[in-house]
């Protein structure tokens, strides 16, 4: 068995990776598709809701989940805005 000195390893084991090309998106239009996240999951909570009551064999731990789902994403909604409130009172009071 023939032992290699590490020095001829150490260049295998690196690999330079190179940033790949990526559109960028803004603020905005990231924010605006999580809000049309959040109202695609409250309309679908509803949904459930409305096929449970009328009996079209929507299970109920479906409508719990569905409901939930639309509770967290709008509580998250929430959060994320009062954060960018607070930042915003923040920035405008700093000096000139």
């Amino acid at each position: 068995m023939k032992i290699e000195g590490i020095g001829n390893l150490i260049p295998n084991l690196i690999e330079v990776q190179k940033p790949k090309a990526q559109e960028t998106e803004n603020f905005g239009a990231t924010f605006s598709d999580f809000v049309k996240s959040v109202n695609d999951d409250q309309n679908s909570s509803a949904m459930a809701v409305e096929k449970f009551v009328s009996g079209d064999g929507v299970e109920l731990h479906d409508v719990m989940v569905a409901g939930e789902k639309a509770k967290t994403s709008l509580q998250l909604l929430m959060e994320i805005r009062n954060k960018t409130i607070d930042m915003f009172k923040q920035l405008s009071n700093l000096p000139v």
